[in-house]
């Protein structure tokens, strides 16, 4: 996953993500979108709402290659890929 802009003030975090996936079948998606998280007093999540959306791609479409993990510090993010 790719989050950017991420903004924590008190116990809400808002986040902006996207990610790429594929099914049984490998198809391929890219699903991105913006989450708010909130936290209760015990750092435990509360709530959470977000907006993602599904968006079918063909593998020779993916953005982000690298091995299981964080997105390594070199690798561009959201914006700079356009998204």
């Amino acid at each position: 996953m790719v989050s950017s802009d991420t903004i924590r003030a008190i116990s809400v975090e808002l986040s902006r993500s996207g990610y790429e996936w594929h099914d049984d079948s490998d198809h391929w998606y890219r699903s991105y979108g913006n989450e708010n998280w909130e936290f209760n007093n015990d750092g435990l999540m509360a709530s959470r709402f977000a907006s993602i959306n599904d968006l079918p791609i063909l593998a020779s479409d993916r953005k982000y290659y690298w091995p299981l993990g964080r997105r390594p510090d070199e690798h561009p993010g959201l914006s700079d890929l356009g998204l």
